[in-house]
């Protein structure tokens, strides 16, 4: 402002506040919040790391025995009967279920009224990882550059880290060790509006007949439907930490949901790609709205060995 233009900074004092006012305010706004330490957030990741690879949680345990008393087929029986001893034994040996013990994936759910102090929340949970997976013996399974694929020197970090700003003063942490096997048998397409239903159950069906085998089935079937072309990757990847059986909010999404189990498990992949009539364990759906010349859709399979963990702090 200046004094040719006939502005005076009098005029606008209740607008301003001086460093001492604002010192005053910022501590004001500090005790009213809840505060959350940065080594607490490092510690109770470290062990979420390794519960994650050593415990499978209870709702895929329960999904395989259903399965087992469904399954058609002697060896698909079979293979499920190992996939549950081998659960038993990675929880009671405290060993990884899988050599692959993934990339660690986290939604964290962050307070608007929360404070970390001491760090912030990136470096808290890649300590935490880094931590977890060495004293835990886990496999360091990622390399910094992708194209020459030299090793990270932080081992198995950095993670991928998506955080969502909430109402309230908590924080809620949701963590995936991601499998590169079924990573890597995902996809996303741009379909055309006109594609429409016929068009997303098409492509679900293909990313799983294409998968076979390769995915190390059976599978937890992640969709991510509209937004845009990142928001639907997140959305597939985001459905995957609902535990299994929880069916979507949204009806039309649900029935789906219901809808594709059917249909994939009749495709004969099965157990391990061994054949029989368990090639799935559930179908999450998650949608959002999107562009009206888009329709884009994301499916992010996850091998049996769907490992979730939570913490609330």
């Amino acid at each position: 402002m200046s004094r040719e233009r006939g502005y005076s900074l009098k005029s606008w004092g209740p607008f301003f506040l001086d460093g001492r006012q604002l010192h005053q305010a910022y501590e004001e706004g500090r005790q009213n919040m809840k505060t959350i330490q940065y080594q607490d957030i490092v510690d109770k990741v470290a062990t979420m790391c390794q519960e994650a690879n050593f415990e499978l949680g209870e709702d895929v345990i329960h999904a395989f025995k259903a399965s087992l008393a469904n399954e058609q087929s002697e060896t698909g029986r079979d293979v499920l009967e190992q996939l549950i001893e081998n659960a038993n034994i990675a929880s009671s040996e405290r060993v990884p279920m899988c050599q692959d013990t993934g990339v660690s994936v986290f939604i964290a759910e962050l307070g608007q009224e929360c404070l970390i102090t001491g760090g912030g929340l990136y470096e808290a949970i890649n300590e935490g990882v880094k931590r977890g997976y060495e004293e835990g013996y886990l496999r360091h399974s990622i390399v910094d550059n992708p194209i020459t694929r030299e090793k990270s020197t932080g081992y198995n970090t950095p993670s991928i880290i998506h955080i969502e700003l909430v109402p309230g003063d908590g924080l809620t942490i949701h963590m995936s060790a991601k499998g590169g096997g079924s990573e890597n048998m995902s996809a996303l397409k741009m379909l055309k509006p006109s594609d429409g239903l016929d068009g997303i159950r098409e492509f679900i069906m293909e990313t799983v007949r294409t998968a076979g085998p390769n995915a190390c089935p059976p599978l937890v079937v992640g969709v991510g439907i509209g937004g845009n072309f990142e928001k639907c990757a997140y959305l597939a990847k985001k459905s995957l930490f609902r535990p299994i059986g929880v069916r979507s909010h949204d009806q039309l999404l649900a029935d789906l949901e219901e809808e594709l189990i059917g249909k994939i498990n009749k495709l004969g992949i099965g157990p391990q790609g061994l054949g029989g009539s368990t090639t799935a364990l559930d179908v999450k759906i998650e949608a959002a709205p999107c562009h009206i010349a888009a329709l884009p859709v994301a499916v992010n399979l996850n091998c049996h060995a769907s490992r979730h963990k939570e913490i609330r702090l």
